[in-house]
């Protein structure tokens, strides 16, 4: 079973981690923590009777598994959907590899804008002209606009 599946009567056995811990144990700033249990990314912590947050392994084995997604640039939607995918261990993986494929054809995309982004960068730098009338980074910007 992933460990980030689990939830519920194991966590509320456990000691309690305040929220300062659980964002030092997994690099996690306290209102992205507070933002992710906000939008149901993370389980509600118990509360003492003092009414603070007490945090359990499950939320810290949890909130590393978003981490890293966020790391690896998953958006909210698909990492949500990717802890709906750990919840059933024993399904094949067919759906976390068809996430994953389709957000990698999406970064490659990206890279592939900013090289020519990069390359339409590199045309223009080190302009060598004297006076803005023969700057080739104003013509860039001006395109077909009359300076």
């Amino acid at each position: 079973m992933h460990p980030v599946a689990t939830t519920g009567s194991r966590e509320m056995i456990q000691a309690g981690i305040t929220i300062g811990e659980l964002g030092k144990r997994t690099g996690v700033n306290i209102e992205t923590i507070r933002y992710y249990e906000k939008i149901g990314l993370l389980t509600d912590p118990r509360r003492t009777a003092t009414g603070y947050r007490e945090y359990g392994e499950d939320h810290v084995r949890r909130l590393r598994f978003i981490r890293r997604g966020r790391d690896l640039g998953f958006n909210i939607d698909a990492i949500r959907a990717l802890l709906r995918l750990a919840e059933h261990p024993d399904h094949p993986c067919a759906d976390a590899d068809q996430l994953a494929s389709q957000h990698l054809a999406e970064v490659e995309q990206r890279i592939a804008d900013l090289v020519r982004l990069r390359n339409g960068l590199r045309e223009v730098v080190n302009c060598q002209g004297h006076s803005i009338a023969e700057c080739r980074i104003m013509d860039a910007l001006c395109g077909d606009l009359d300076r």
